[in-house]
């Protein structure tokens, strides 16, 4: 089940953390809003620089940064790319493609649901997990046929 973030929800987060939900934050959060392509910081700004005159590059990136700490975006990382920014914050998992690295939500019921362990090496504490299932997209896969 998709997760997105709506701005009623982001309003409240704010609130409770006694932050404004400001130009910039309504605008980056709304261009967020139901994009499966898992944009990078530069994607975003890239998107939403001419709607709002004078937003900086900078402004994006702390957004961006606020809005995993209160929980409505989550980052995604993966070997020899850059982080992309993930509006569904349920727990999901990724197909990645090693050619052109294309980044796209897999939902499975194949796949089990993992308990997150209580503690790991050297005192590590748990707090999620992701998996990123690598492979070759359809895409990447006819243009070498």
């Amino acid at each position: 089940m998709e997760s997105y973030p709506n701005l009623s929800e982001a309003e409240e987060k704010f609130r409770e953390q006694g932050l404004p939900l400001t130009t910039q934050r309504r605008l980056i959060l709304n261009e967020l809003d139901g994009r499966l392509d898992h944009p990078t910081a530069d994607q975003i700004y890239d998107a939403v620089r001419d709607r709002l005159p004078g937003l900086s590059r900078t402004t994006v990136y702390r957004v961006l940064d606020t809005l995993v700490k209160l929980g409505l975006v989550r980052k995604v990382m993966h070997a020899d790319a850059s982080v992309r920014f993930d509006p569904n914050v349920s727990r999901h998992h990724h197909l990645v493609c090693e050619s052109c690295g294309a980044l796209v939500d897999f939902e499975a019921s194949g796949v089990p649901e993992l308990r997150l362990p209580r503690a790991g090496a050297d005192g590590f504490t748990i707090t999620d997990y992701t998996i990123n299932f690598t492979g070759v997209c359809a895409g990447c896969r006819e243009a070498t046929s």
